[in-house]
């Protein structure tokens, strides 16, 4: 029986994406693992692999298509043993769409990436993007014809999904019968725009990044009670250090911003408590420290992470934001680098504002924002002086944040930044 392949969910918050080119055309035989297709995510450029075998039979959507929904038929496989005469009357389907709701917060314990080729002995957990688990078209028509329940077998095809024959075994040996599924609430009508005004103007569409951009941060700004707190530091002996560390090696070459993600992650370990996520019916606090920073690409900004910032050194944490930054930039970080973190960095020092305050990204907790630093006039000891000062503002979430806590987070980081010789050890 002909497979539909199906626009694949390659983040929890995709809901649509461009099929940017086939990489496979009619005809072509696929194995298990074979890239099919180009798909660029409201986040990257990712590629998508066959998970089952067979033909290429049709091609129904075609490259540089944009808008395509999550589980859009966009071609169909022939099994192997299969002719063109099975297409006729078949009918391309998708699989059912995940439900519409907030990405959950990661597992406490370090999240570890998934092996680009898992063993043939062993076989993986399924993959899961929230409630939603990967499988074969064809692995999901089985089971459901079977009663089963997907989350209940274990997937031996590429990063754990589920093909064919893992259904298989399953009714072989009498898997889990699946729950009646509950009737689909009515998604909610969209919301009429505003008339624009009166003029000339051009009418530019929207990225699937920019959508994203503007659905999520109007949630923010909408459900997260933001309160905002502003601290000065001096960055004069932080500028020293770095023209020393800079100056002793060509391996690296160490920004302020490095020394500000390191200055957060080890804030935050002294202030655990604020490492943490809103849960809903409760507060999920994280073990590791990760530090997401914000990166303008074209069309909008990313946030990769730099995972543990409290165990790496300052040359480590440079090259590695050089790294994703490049990712970044052409488009092909993975979703385990943008994923995850209770706590972010934006900074626009480097373009001379002097201070402003950050929404806050769901479902972390925290935002830092960061200002230039300039030449301004303090009083030492009763007398003028001058300084590089800094102004930092933090962005909380209330209901995870208190006031008292997000200020004992501010001073720790006030510490490390004005003396950073203390990051050293």
């Amino acid at each position: 029986m002909p497979i539909s392949i199906t626009m694949p969910a390659l983040s929890p918050t995709m809901t649509e994406g461009k099929l940017a080119n086939w990489q496979a055309k009619e005809g072509d035989s696929v194995a298990s693992g074979d890239v099919l297709a180009e798909i660029e995510t409201d986040k990257a450029t990712m590629e998508v692999e066959a998970v089952d075998e067979g033909t290429l039979a049709k091609i129904l959507i075609e490259g540089g298509t944009e808008n395509v929904a999550v589980n859009t038929p966009i071609a169909i496989l022939l099994e192997e043993g299969e002719d063109a005469s099975a297409l006729d009357g078949y009918k391309a389907e998708g699989a059912a769409a995940p439900a519409d709701t907030p990405a959950p917060a990661k597992d406490e314990k370090a999240e570890e990436p998934a092996p680009s080729a898992p063993s043939q002995s062993a076989k993986a957990e399924p993959e899961k993007s929230g409630d939603r688990i990967f499988a074969s078209p064809l692995a999901r028509r089985i089971a459901k014809d079977a009663g089963l329940d997907l989350g209940s077998i274990s997937g031996s095809g590429p990063h754990g999904r589920i093909v064919k024959t893992d259904v298989e075994e399953a009714i072989a040996s009498g898997g889990v019968k699946a729950a009646a599924p509950e009737k689909a609430a009515a998604a909610p009508a969209p919301q009429a725009a505003t008339p624009p005004p009166e003029g000339n103007y051009e009418e530019i569409p929207l990225t699937s990044m920019r959508k994203t951009i503007a659905r999520r941060l109007s949630e923010a700004k909408q459900t997260i009670p933001h309160f905002y707190l502003t601290i000065e530091c001096e960055l004069d002996n932080l500028l020293a250090m770095r023209k020393e560390l800079n100056g002793r090696s060509d391996d690296y070459k160490i920004s302020v911003n490095d020394f500000i993600i390191r200055a957060s992650a080890l804030a935050l370990k002294k202030v655990p408590t604020a490492n943490a996520c809103w849960g809903g019916d409760k507060i999920l606090q994280y073990r590791d420290f990760d530090v997401s920073v914000a990166v303008a690409i074209e069309g909008g900004l990313i946030t990769p992470v730099v995972r543990k910032a409290d165990q790496k050194g300052l040359a480590v944490i440079s090259n590695e934001m050089k790294e994703l930054a490049t990712k970044a930039k052409a488009g092909k970080l993975m979703p385990e680098e943008y994923q995850g973190g209770c706590f972010s960095i934006s900074n626009l020092g480097m373009f001379g504002i002097k201070e402003f305050s950050a929404v806050i990204n769901p479902p972390q907790s925290a935002i830092l924002a960061i200002g230039a630093g300039e030449q301004r006039p303090v009083v030492r000891d009763g007398a003028l002086a001058m300084a590089t000062m800094m102004s930092v503002t933090l962005s909380c979430d209330h209901r995870v944040i208190d006031g008292a806590l997000g200020a004992e987070l501010l001073k720790h980081f006030k510490g490390y930044i004005e003396e950073p010789l203390t990051m050293m050890l």
